[in-house]
């Protein structure tokens, strides 16, 4: 199964609410929320207070990726304020496999995300526990990047390896997806993918709905 997470990094924060009830509407299936802390990545976003203000406006799952060192220290905090699942990066968590513990202790679904450059040889001992993971096709901290053609074959080998095994982990992409490329990303193997601009420039609903089109959703 293919899933959409829009990323509300591209959104309009004056009227954030109602743009994401307008992604429930048009059937997408996660709330991407990416959470900046200008240390992992020179960028600031927003964090608890945010997440917590938009959970009552969707049913939708929200997919929480933490661009921030130390994670561990938030993750109580961010399953309290509506996470359903959340990605931390294998570069900031100085003891992976006990940070992938306590969000399963947490009820959350667990993903590791990986940057472009970081090699797959860091899931040898923990893609077992994972629900998911989360490969960077663009270098973290920006919205608007261009997807790294390199990328497609780190997706290739990560579902082989996740097969290989046996294992039936999501493998999300986030970076630089738009309606030109993600086809031939979900062939690559990917089945979570994240838009930003490419959903919220213009017709949201619209994208939305294009979006799912091309990943073989059925849509009204």
């Amino acid at each position: 199964m293919n899933y959409l997470a829009p990323s509300i990094l591209a959104a309009d924060f004056s009227c954030l609410g109602e743009q994401v009830k307008c992604l429930e509407r048009a059937g997408a299936d996660y709330v991407h929320i990416d959470v900046m802390d200008g240390a992992f990545v020179p960028s600031i976003s927003f964090g608890m207070p945010v997440i917590r203000t938009i959970r009552p406006c969707t049913g939708l799952a929200f997919d929480v990726h933490l661009m921030i060192e130390e994670p561990a220290r938030y993750l109580k905090k961010f399953a309290e304020c509506g996470a359903d699942m959340v990605s931390v990066h294998a570069e900031s968590c100085r003891h992976l496999d006990r940070t992938i513990d306590e969000v399963k202790q947490l009820g959350l679904r667990a993903s590791v995300a990986l940057n472009p450059a970081t090699s797959l040889h860091v899931l040898e001992y923990v893609l077992p526990k994972l629900d998911m993971v989360l490969l960077m096709t663009v270098n973290p901290g920006f919205g608007g990047q261009k997807f790294i053609p390199g990328m497609k074959e780190k997706i290739r080998s990560l579902r082989q390896m996740a097969e290989s095994r046996g294992l039936a982990v999501d493998i999300e992409v986030d970076g630089g997806i738009t309606l030109e490329n993600v086809e031939s990303i979900l062939e690559a193997g990917a089945n979570v993918v994240v838009a930003g601009s490419s959903v919220f420039k213009g017709d949201i609903e619209g994208n939305v709905k294009s979006f799912l089109g091309k990943m073989g959703h059925a849509c009204d």
